[in-house]
This record gives structure tokens, C-alpha cells and sequence, in this order.
């Protein structure tokens, strides 16, 4: 079966499936692959915490499939009813089937399948707070700064050329569900150097030749913080767009910090 294929049944539809080598349970599963998300424009997400949260922001999952005797659960049941008043498909599934839906030693209880969103550049607002991510490559570590942009009420995450997919597992998983409160743009280094220039506030990258003290920076409303590669930090074209190349002192003999620590430390400094 298809991702087409399981989209089309009858709205509301429950099924009963006792095999991990049913063709829907290989239609979710093929969602693994980058490609077939990118291609259908759906993901997955684990847990009841996480789909709840989906559900309150207004993503209802396309398709869930949660374990055979678990739909008094309130939680469950929650999930079950709105995916069913939407017109989606519900697979109630035995513990050997979930397992292979899962990336967890210890599986959730339900899986659901969403649609992605993503925001084009030019609709992100440009008040308060926004965070632009140059070729992230790590999903944890991306999906840690989609939570942080939601705790920090950040404007939109801006991903800048090649970057790892904000809706791979792993991401949405570190994201514990702000992956669907925050805005998400995606644009090339082009797209993203003409939108700059529109741009009405400060403009602020993270680099090891920054000249600025993290914490002497002169914020304003809005800012923009630039973020660069895991490895390699900013390219010198994107560090060209920046008003001002700042660093985080550090006292240590470590010379360097996570991606997302790194994001953090420079994100409180901007709000406090």
C-alpha cells in the first residue's frame, strides 16, 4: 500500500491489524525515509503527549494506531475521537505491530501520521525574537531549538540551505511537541540574503571571530539571531549578512558548545 493508498478509506474508518506486514503498517513505516516524507509531505510522531499537543494547535492527525485495548484511555480516547471527527483513519494494533512503528526500546502507545507545515520566509513576522539555523545537520539538536523557540515565544525558526529535516524522528521527538507551535521557514542562502535585506531590525551571528561580548549586545525589536553549522559555524556568506558577529565567553579549556546550548545561552541573553 501506498502513502496515497492509506489516505483514502472511508472517513472515521477503525481497523483492525494483528500483522506487521500489513501494507499500511509499510505505509507509515516508509515515512523513515527523508525522501518519502518529503514527497508526501507527511510525518510521524509518537506518544499521546505529543499528538494531544498536535491536536491543540490544530494538527489532527491524518492517521493514528494505537494498542488493541487501550481506547478507554482518556488520553486514547481523546486522540481516537478527533482523528475520527476529522475523517481519519484509525488502526488499533497488537504490541508486535506498534514495536515496529516505534524508534523507542520502550514503544508509545499510539502513532500518529501528520501533515507538515511550513511557513514561507516572507510570512514570518518580523517582531520580537525569530532564530535563523544555517546547515544544522543533527535532528536532536534541532529539534531542542524548536523547543526553545516555543518556550521563548521565538517569531519563526528560519532553515538556511541544507539542513537536516525538522521532521525526521529524532527532531520532532526533541521538539516534545513545539514542532507544531513554531513557525518553520525554509529557504536557500539566495533566498534568505534578499530576505535580509527587508529585514527592519538587528541582524546578530554567533561566530568564533565575533567581536562582541554575548552579553554586551544592544538588543532591539526585532532581532534576528544566525546560527551556523554543528562543525564548521556560519559560511562567510551568511556571517557577511550579520549587523554584528558576537561570541560566548568561556573560562574552560573547552573552546566550543553544542549547537544547541550555544542557541540558548544566546537566546536567554536577548529576552532577560
Amino acid at each position: 500500500m501506498s502513502l496515497e493508498a492509506l489516505l483514502h478509506h472511508k472517513p472515521g474508518e477503525i481497523r483492525d491489524i494483528t500483522s506487521p506486514a500489513n501494507e499500511a503498517i509499510k505505509a507509515i513505516r516508509s515515512l523513515e525515509l527523508r525522501k518519502n516524507r518529503a514527497d508526501s509531505g507527511l510525518f510521524v510522531a509518537e506518544g499521546a503527549r505529543t499528538l494531544i499537543e498536535a491536536i491543540e494547535t490544530g494538527s489532527i492527525p491524518r492517521v493514528v494506531a494505537h494498542l488493541s485495548g487501550t481506547h478507554d484511555e482518556a488520553p486514547i480516547a481523546r486522540i481516537v475521537d478527533a482523528v475520527r471527527g476529522a475523517g481519519g483513519l484509525v488502526l488499533e494494533v497488537n504490541r508486535n505491530t506498534l514495536e515496529k512503528l516505534s524508534h523507542r526500546d520502550n514503544p508509545q502507545t499510539i502513532v500518529g501520521v501528520l501533515t507538515q507545515k511550513f511557513t514561507p520566509l516572507p510570512d514570518l513576522p518580523a517582531k520580537g525574537r525569530l532564530i535563523a539555523l544555517e546547515r544544522v545537520r543533527d535532528p536532536g539538536n534541532l529539534g531542542t531549538i524548536l523547543r526553545m523557540a516555543d518556550a521563548f515565544s521565538v517569531s519563526g525558526v528560519i532553515l538556511i540551505g541544507e539542513v537536516t529535516d525538522p521532521y525526521a524522528i529524532d527532531a520532532v521527538r526533541a521538539s516534545m511537541g513545539s514542532i507544531f507551535s513554531v513557525r518553520i521557514a525554509k529557504v536557500d542562502v539566495a533566498g534568505f540574503a534578499a530576505w535580509r535585506k527587508r529585514f527592519p531590525g538587528l541582524v546578530v551571528g554567533t561566530h568564533l571571530g565575533g567581536a562582541v561580548d554575548i552579553r554586551k549586545v544592544q538588543w532591539k525589536n526585532p532581532s534576528l539571531i544566525v546560527m551556523g553549522a554543528e562543525r564548521d559555524g556560519l559560511s562567510d556568506e551568511v556571517a557577511e549578512l550579520c549587523d554584528q558577529h558576537v561570541l560566548i565567553p568561556m573560562s574552560g579549556r573547552a573552546d566550543s558548545l553544542n549547537l544547541a546550548t550555544a542557541t540558548a545561552i544566546t537566546l536567554f541573553e536577548s529576552v532577560r
